[in-house]
């Protein structure tokens, strides 16, 4: 052994990237006389004498990605060719993951991005596992922000005189022009699937699949039309579900406390004398006008109290009914020094059947006992207008008292509120004047402004308020207990996701499918011209279908007389019938998808594998889709419900274009005008971001994190090119037997065999995640800081033929093709590429595959899995930790240079379990520690074999006076010791 040798070592190392130029035949005096090496040359660049005769790697494959402009050139074979191969070539089961359908309305963001690759992502995956994967992209084409931009592109016209039909025309044309740039930007994302044929949900044959839904329904008696309230948009004047609402938190409301007189027979009820009134409060005072009942707890205590010297305040002697625990709040907004005289006390359900004037209602009405009145808030006694919440309806229903709401569609106030308030903004001035007219007759007692949460149109932004009007109404109370019971076998990922959607469905007893708008699915109903009674039947349903399929879809509806439409023995009957104007709600056309999704199953009403979307969708698609299948299949529509976080900027906020902090796909991808600033960085990189992240929480994304995803990238380039390079001229006819081959090259194909089986875990649990961290895991603890390290002398110096070397590259190649297909369902184009650089993977199993895709995703093989084998070689990397730390600490002291130039001696107990290892592990120790020599040495009468240290007692250079040892640690020793304690404990 000498200094060149080590000088070799230290060229190689130097030079593991260097590609291109002639090769070298060259003798090198290393492990025996006949050993020879190939190198690449390049002499302009070559520095280190000896690197001539070294191995080095050689590869075209570029350590840079330059992927905005070479990911294009596989983008095509692992999208369109790819999914056309799959369904063609694939024999095992149809796997569908439905496409929760985008809303067509906008340019992508990224959060269209991360659902899509992660749909993407299972999809890959299950293309690997000899599945037909069978994804129809889906676009939601129908719908108020669809109608409300396509009318914005119109200039200075009145919308409310446009036909209906122009309205349509404009609409269609401004989702098709959505969905065709949305289109073009997935498939940009190199998200695979049947883009030439995307269901789209304003189709002809689409809307007449979600009537067979409709029909269905109605017939079970699961629809039906009620005047109820609503959550109404006077901003979209349509009624809204809940999934359609967001809440504000800085909203300002206005809370009155009003006086409602009693009636003199009342007055007499109660045993008293002079005027007395009902104190009541609320946060809505436009609400007053349509005031029907006051709501009492029939067992809370209720007080009669006098105000004196309040000043303005009850001036008159008037006396106030309110709930006893309450006092200390009324106290609380009366003028100070005023008093307050209890008169007379009294239960709740004393005060039953007592009359009362609401005269802004200008109708005399009664106090009635609700066990929902609390004595928390308010003045315990509660004013109930049944025509503006559902609570109050609820109560008004019990009693026979009609849901009357005096508000049009605007949000104002009609007619029937009378001259003061008719046409006001109910939540603008119309609220201004009910406190001006209550302050004028003297009802007023106090208001107050104050900050609170309040339900705002998502679309609109504003806020919307709750109105009765004939709506109608699907019967979830019927449905939900049946479909939370079909969800008990779903597969949620996260878990968590199974009792939020559970809490959702089991929290809410009806839902409003109507809208009041033009463009979407009709409500197939007729009116008769005469009485008003609605026609809704199996054949009526079944006619409107019928010309939905013949007569280009909905239009027809709006385009063909009424009589076109009605049934032919409809038509003979003699009456005169006008059509509905009411359209379905979009969750309603997107929540009937899985009934045209099952015309392309292969197995009838089979559900979907995967339905993967936000954890919005819990109250959106999920659940509608949930609602709709069990009415008419009684089952739940997926196998296995997949829930992601929302996305945030790099600071952990969420983005809004009003903060400015919204990321473009594409300017990610592709980049700015101005490269330094904003890099192109492709889309594996932001795919292997979301890859790499747990999704079930929000998502941050933001140009350090792409830095940072840019080195990972880099890494995992780094490492295939590493592999490429020292596999040039291997085929995989060369491969050595695996029981042929070299212990370290089989310890790490049992390294590669579990980190196989822990992503394949990671995949089939939809955690994608921990697959990214077993690929960064094993690509610097598994290969870069240990097995490509130690491999580099095999690699480099021996001869082509030389049985070590083939055993190394036989491992390097079974590491490729399984380390590129792990990564493959992520970084799609990256593993393409490798699939291109190395044709001996092409032509693996004698078949000629121009995908990696094309390749089952598991190429290892269960007699890897060795774990006597394993427990042998994490002693010896023990060992080796322990020597690196030794010999780096001599190395930064000057006294040696590279680790060729150590010898090592260890000394312990050879009868022992380690020493028996390390005796017939001697030549793979010095491999393993990279030094020119290792000796093993009997320890016995230095020490007891159960007390093991190593400690750097002398240091060497090979030449010098000098030798390396790791031995017992005496009583004597005076160096600093690296210290194992119970290195017995290795084995």
């Amino acid at each position: 052994m000498n200094q060149a040798l080590a000088a070799l070592r230290l060229g190689a190392l130097n030079s593991t990237n260097r590609v291109s130029g002639r090769v070298v035949q060259r003798r090198v005096p290393f492990l025996s006389a006949q050993t020879y090496a190939t190198e690449t040359r390049d002499s302009k660049k070559e520095k280190n004498p000896y690197s001539h005769t070294l191995k080095l790697p050689r590869t075209t494959f570029p350590l840079r990605a330059d992927a905005a402009r070479r990911e294009k050139q596989f983008r095509e074979r692992c999208t369109d060719t790819l999914y056309k191969w799959q369904l063609e070539h694939n024999h095992g089961p149809q796997f569908i993951l439905h496409d929760g359908p985008p809303y067509a309305n906008g340019d992508l963001h990224i959060g269209h991005f991360m659902n899509k690759v992660l749909k993407d992502i299972v999809n890959r995956y299950q293309v690997m596992q000899g599945k037909r994967v069978l994804f129809i992209p889906g676009f939601d084409g129908h719908g108020l922000p669809i109608e409300q931009k396509a009318l914005a592109t119109l200039k200075q016209r009145d919308h409310e005189l446009l036909d209906p039909m122009e309205i349509r025309k404009l609409a269609r044309n401004f989702a098709l022009k959505a969905i065709e740039k949305q289109t073009k930007g997935f498939r940009e994302y190199a998200v695979m699937g049947d883009w030439a044929n995307p269901y789209l949900t304003i189709d002809p044959a689409y809307e007449a699949s979600q009537l067979e839904v409709f029909k269905t329904m109605v017939m079970r008696g699961y629809i039906y039309r009620q005047n109820k309230p609503v959550y109404w948009s006077p901003s979209s004047r349509t009624a809204l579900a809940e999934a359609e609402l967001e809440y504000n938190d800085d909203h300002v409301s206005t809370s009155v406390y009003v006086k409602m007189p009693l009636t003199n027979e009342s007055v007499t009820k109660l045993g008293v004398e002079g005027s007395v009134c009902a104190l009541i409060w609320t946060t809505t005072p436009w609400t007053l006008p349509a005031n029907s009942a006051i709501a009492v707890h029939p067992e809370l205590e209720y007080v009669l109290i006098r105000i004196t010297n309040g000043g303005d305040v009850c001036a008159d002697g008037t006396q106030l009914l309110v709930g006893k625990t309450r006092l200390e709040i009324i106290s609380d907004i009366l003028p100070n020094g005023a008093d307050i005289k209890i008169i007379g006390s009294f239960i709740g359900k004393e005060l039953e059947g007592l009359t009362y004037n609401s005269t802004l209602r200008g109708k005399e009405c009664r106090i009635l006992l609700a066990d929902y009145v609390t004595s928390d808030s308010g003045t315990g006694l509660v004013h109930s207008a049944p025509g503006h919440g559902k609570e109050d309806y609820e109560f008004g229903l019990s009693h026979g008292i009609d849901a009357y709401s005096p508000v049009d569609d605007y949000g104002r106030f009609t007619d029937d509120a009378g001259p003061e308030l008719a046409g006001k903004e109910v939540l603008g001035e119309g609220t201004s004047a009910v406190i001006e007219m209550l302050t004028s007759t003297g009802q007023l007692l106090f208001q107050q402004k104050f900050t609170h949460s309040y339900p705002y149109d998502w679309r609109s932004k504003l806020p919307i308020i709750q109105r009765a009007t004939p709506q109608w109404f699907a019967n979830v109370e019927n449905l939900k207990d049946g479909a939370c019971e079909s969800i008990k076998d779903v597969v949620m990922m996260p878990e968590s996701g199974r009792r939020r959607l559970r809490a959702f469905v089991l929290g809410r007893s009806e839902w409003c499918i109507s809208r009041q708008r033009v463009w979407g699915v009709p409500i197939p109903v007729f009116y008769n011209a005469k009485n008003g009674e609605m026609l809704l039947t199996e054949a009526s349903i079944d006619h409107v279908i019928h010309v939905f399929r013949t007569q280009g879809g909905s239009d027809a509806w709006w385009r063909l007389p009424v009589e076109e439409l009605l049934p032919p023995e409809t038509r003979r009957d003699g009456q005169t019938y006008i059509k509905g104007t009411d359209t379905m709600d979009v969750w309603f056309d997107s929540g009937s998808s899985w009934r045209f999704l099952k015309d392309k199953a292969e197995i009838k009403d089979r559900r979907a594998d995967v339905y993967l979307e936000g954890s919005d969708q819990h109250r959106g698609w999920f659940q509608s889709s949930l609602l709709t299948s069990n009415a008419v299949r009684g089952i739940a529509p997926y196998k296995a419900l997949v829930t992601h976080g929302f996305t945030l900027d790099e600071h952990g906020r969420k983005m809004s274009k009003s903060i400015g902090n919204t990321l473009e796909p594409g300017l990610v991808i592709n980049g700015g005008k101005d490269k330094k600033k904003e890099p192109a960085y492709g889309v594996d990189l932001l795919r292997l971001l979301v890859g790499s992240t747990d999704y079930t929480h929000d998502v941050s994304f933001g140009p350090t994190i792409f830095s940072g995803f840019s080195d990972t990238i880099r890494k995992i380039r780094g490492t295939m090119r590493f592999m490429l390079g020292n596999l040039d001229g291997f085929d995989a006819n060369m491969t050595v037997p695996y029981e042929n081959m070299q212990s370290i090259d089989r310890y790490i194909l049992h390294e590669l065999y579990h980190f196989k089986q822990n992503a394949r875990v990671a995949f089939d649990s939809f955690e994608f995640f921990r697959a990214m961290q077993a690929v960064s895991n094993f690509t610097n603890t598994a290969l870069s800081a240990f097995y490509f390290d130690i491999s580099k002398d095999r690699l480099y110096a021996c001869s082509t033929e030389d049985l070590q070397r083939r055993s190394t590259q036989s491992a390097l190649f079974h590491i490729l093709i399984n380390y590129t297909t792990t990564l493959a369902p992520v970084t799609c184009h990256l593993a393409e590429e490798v699939w291109e650089f190395f044709e001996p993977i092409r032509k693996l199993h004698g078949k000629n595959t121009t995908s990696v895709f094309q390749e089952s995703w598991d190429q290892t093989d269960a007699s890897w899995n060795n774990p006597i084998l394993a427990e042998d070689w994490m002693a010896l990397r023990k060992i080796r930790a322990l020597a690196n730390k030794t010999i780096e600490a001599m190395r930064l002291e000057k006294k040696i240079g590279s680790s060729l130039e150590a010898e090592l001696d260890i000394y312990l107990p050879l009868d022992s379990k380690l020493g028996q290892l390390l005796i017939k592990s001697e030549d793979d120790l010095r491999q393993v520690c990279v030094t020119s020599k290792v000796n093993v040495h009997e320890a016995s009468g230095m020490l007891q074999p159960s007390v093991m240290f190593m400690e750097e007692d002398s240091v060497q250079a090979l030449g010098s006076e000098t030798t390396v040892r790791i031995a017992n640690v005496t009583e004597s020793a005076v160096l600093t010791s690296v210290c194992i304690a119970e290195m017995m404990a290795i084995l």
